[in-house]
């Protein structure tokens, strides 16, 4: 049978520190982002803005721009908003897999 046996606090308290030191490193580092869309360079090839884009889809301009920095990704259904905007077909907003 195994035994745990807790550390001081003090102990534990600088592993988690560590530990979230790592992650943000990791994070900082790209090593998680995946470039998976294209609305940046697409909202500036047609000269509209993040700004433009959150005031038409009725999203605030926080989300457009994680959106355009690949923090996270929109939904299809939004993608298709998008789109439709930017009277583009959808697949030019999308990073190609070849």
């Amino acid at each position: 049978m195994l035994k745990y046996t807790l550390l001081p606090l003090k102990d534990n308290l600088h592993i988690l520190i560590f530990l979230r030191y790592l992650y943000k490193k990791t994070i900082n580092s790209g090593m998680t982002k995946v470039k998976l869309n294209r609305i940046k360079s697409v909202l500036a090839e047609k000269n509209s803005s993040g700004k433009d884009l959150a005031y038409h889809l009725g999203k605030t301009e926080s989300t457009v721009s994680r959106w355009c920095t690949n923090e996270v990704q929109p939904s299809v259904e939004t993608l298709y908003e998008i789109a439709k905007f930017l009277n583009i077909d959808i697949r030019e907003l999308l990073i190609s897999t070849k």
